[in-house]
């Protein structure tokens, strides 16, 4: 689909199945809660990017979903390509500059801290920057947008691990980058241990 907007954001996502999503935090909840927090994670995801004044792609990890939470009006669907995480959102970048989009951000859908104007002001950074992130607490990062394509970002990462944004941070040293605020993604417990949002999913948990 060619671009009608010159904004695309890009939604990574996993197929919302027990025992493949969120398998950190079902280590400590079970599959069956894990699952509802992560369908919880992906409403919150579809409420703040449906009001975004920018095109809108989703990207499953496994197969396109149908009649699902992604309103197809609102959302074009696709299926992530490539051997690890780096090249599948290559890819998904790359597909949207054939398009002729001019700032492409990409996010995943397992952040309950982020609201639109937060992609309002990332889409806002790409105005001024060439390239913009979001560092997660945990050593990754939540967002990536850029104007020009850059395969460093996606090569030569350890991918899941704490080093990531350090790694990242390093391919953009000599690029015009804004850093946005830092937010938590959800990954373990932990990281909803402390927010009442959470509560009704682990209240028997803990």
């Amino acid at each position: 689909m060619k671009a009608k907007n010159k904004d695309l954001l890009i939604i990574f996502t996993r197929n919302p199945v027990p025992g493949k999503c969120k398998t950190r935090l079902a280590a400590s909840v079970g599959d069956e809660a894990a699952l509802e927090i992560y369908l919880f994670l992906l409403r919150h995801t579809v409420a703040v990017t449906t009001p975004l004044n920018a095109d809108k792609r989703v990207y499953y990890s496994d197969s396109m979903g149908v009649n699902d939470l992604w309103d197809e009006e609102v959302y074009s669907k696709h299926v992530q390509e490539g051997a690890d995480l780096g090249q599948r959102m290559a890819r998904a970048f790359k597909n949207g500059f054939s398009d002729g989009y001019k700032n492409i951000i990409i996010i995943g859908s397992d952040l309950f801290d982020l609201n639109t104007e937060d992609l309002n002001k990332a889409f806002e950074a790409l105005k001024k920057s060439d390239y913009v992130l979001g560092p997660a607490q945990d050593g990754g990062y939540y967002l990536l947008g850029m104007k020009h394509f850059k395969s460093e970002l996606f090569e030569n990462k350890a991918w899941g691990s704490s080093r990531v944004l350090e790694q990242t941070l390093a391919d953009l040293k000599e690029e015009a980058c804004i850093l946005l605020p830092p937010k938590n993604d959800v990954d373990v417990l932990e990281d909803i241990l402390d927010n009442p949002a959470f509560l009704p999913f682990i209240k028997d948990k803990i």
